[in-house]
């Protein structure tokens, strides 16, 4: 199949950055073309609404309409790898391979030749708590569209020789996975950080796994979580609500509701362990290392100061940054020269969320790099500058309004935010959070979760020179006389 039609998100290459899309809706365009606070405020609280209707089922269906002639829906599921259990960690991901091999009613050919006969791209990809599938298509082709994302949650073909393929590419996938040191670094924190509970699993699973999991064990998932109440029909761009809630009661309205068990499967509780994992190979040119803490989940209010602190220790890249760069660690990477790649970073799940640094150097300024990274946190918990938090909350503004670059990435958002939060937040609510906070909250919040606390470890490469837990540790809090 043409690779423009049908694929597969990458959702570790986004781990350690935000989504951006390609083309921005009118209101964005407006925004940037001015530059200046009045039409950002204008685009804030004249974005389009979010309406959201629920079927009888319990399935709930989005929308928000741009004027424009391309639009993309898709399926957004509360569920993902932190679901599963150990020996069958990995099957989430195996369904979705198995998504748009066909489906009982569109064989492989079929199935590949009809998504390309209306241009469409088909994409799709598995977290640790959620699941999507996604098509950006012409506004006009919204029924057909919906039509096959329906037939193809609803209508699995599991046939064991596509099992038996996937299975292959699957393996394959995880290998390439294993030479991208950011996707391994992020795999041992989470392994480190939350140890002995589901979310320590990768989305991916284990080789062991993959190799063992039958055609029941993928039935079995499906029948289990992919229930109506669980799912978000989600669409962006030149769709009409009143035809979306139309198509989905058409084509999803028999999604079952029903639960085989008295309960629907529920979170397992996690726990933050700090620890360390260490995997040296002096064969690899650079050295990649991460610390974290642990932050609160998505629904605390403490995550907005949160995330200021981040964009204050800020990001650093040696192939694009620039020079005058204000944020500290930009500094430092530019006049120092200690590491090619610094960024800083706040994965948020339900309940819990890994605050915290990545970066990637030579073997010999590994020590230099953690002194500098945690001296800027101890900053955070003691002496942060009420002009440096003005600068970081115009960065946190810039990482929410690129959510409106284009149809896929407003799409994304919606269908995240209602599993996440029940409701659509819209930007102007988010804008409004991050004004509030000052530099008082700021230190007030990273003396909370930061200071004097056991962070979680990893170093992959070179890594001689990395410091000592003990050490990295004392170095979480400074001696006040």
């Amino acid at each position: 199949m043409a690779a423009s039609s049908v694929c597969r998100a990458s959702v570790s290459a986004a781990r350690w950055a935000f989504l951006r899309g390609p083309h921005a809706p009118p209101a964005l365009w407006s925004l940037t073309r001015r530059g200046s606070t009045a039409p950002y405020a204008h685009v804030l609280y004249n974005l389009p609404e979010t309406q959201v209707t629920t079927l009888d089922n319990g399935l709930r269906v989005a929308s928000e309409h741009y004027d424009q002639p391309t639009c993309t829906v898709g399926v957004w599921i509360g569920v993902g790898s932190r679901y599963e259990t150990g020996d069958k960690n990995g099957v989430g991901n195996f369904v979705e391979h198995m998504a748009f091999k066909g489906t009982k009613k569109r064989p492989g050919p079929e199935f590949e030749k009809e998504v390309e006969s209306i241009g469409a791209h088909l994409n799709s990809y598995t977290s640790r708590e959620q699941t999507a599938y996604y098509m950006k298509a012409l506004s006009k082709d919204l029924p057909k569209a919906i039509e096959i994302l329906g037939d193809v949650i609803q209508n699995w073909n599991l046939e064991d020789s596509q099992i038996e393929k996937q299975r292959n590419v699957i393996l394959q996938e995880m290998e390439d996975n294993d030479t991208c040191l950011s996707n391994v670094v992020s795999d041992y924190l989470h392994a480190t950080a939350y140890q002995g509970t589901p979310l320590a699993q990768t989305p991916e699973g284990t080789t062991t796994n993959i190799k063992n999991l039958t055609r029941a064990d993928l039935t079995e998932f499906i029948e289990n979580h992919y229930k109506a109440p669980r799912m978000v029909l989600a669409a962006a761009g030149g769709v009409d609500h009143k035809q979306l809630v139309d198509l989905a009661k058409q084509h999803f309205g028999s999604v079952p509701y029903e639960y085989k068990e008295i309960s629907p499967p529920l979170l397992s509780p996690c726990r933050f362990t700090g620890s360390e994992i260490e995997d040296r190979d002096d064969a690899f040119p650079l050295a990649h290392v991460a610390v974290a803490v642990e932050g609160p989940g998505w629904e605390n209010p403490d995550i907005f100061p949160l995330l200021v602190a981040s964009a204050l220790v800020g990001n650093y890249d040696h192939t694009c940054s620039n020079k005058h760069q204000s944020n500290t660690m930009a500094v430092i990477g530019a006049q120092k020269k200690l590491f090619q790649l610094f960024q800083s970073f706040n994965t948020c799940y339900t309940d819990t969320s890994l605050f915290g640094f990545y970066f990637v150097t030579d073997g010999m300024h590994i020590d230099d790099t953690m002194y500098f990274a945690q001296a800027q946190w101890m900053k955070l918990c003691t002496s942060v500058v009420e002009s440096d938090v003005t600068r970081a909350k115009n960065t946190v503004r810039n990482a929410f309004a690129a959510q409106l670059d284009g149809t896929t990435n407003i799409c994304e958002t919606i269908g995240r935010h209602i599993l996440t939060y029940g409701r659509r937040i819209p930007l102007a609510e988010w804008d409004a959070r991050i004004s509030e906070v000052d530099a008082k909250q700021v230190q007030e919040v990273c003396n909370k979760y930061v200071y004097d606390k056991c962070p979680a470890v990893v170093g992959v490469g070179p890594i001689e020179q990395l410091p000592d837990y003990n050490r990295i540790r004392s170095a979480m809090y400074w001696l006040r006389l």
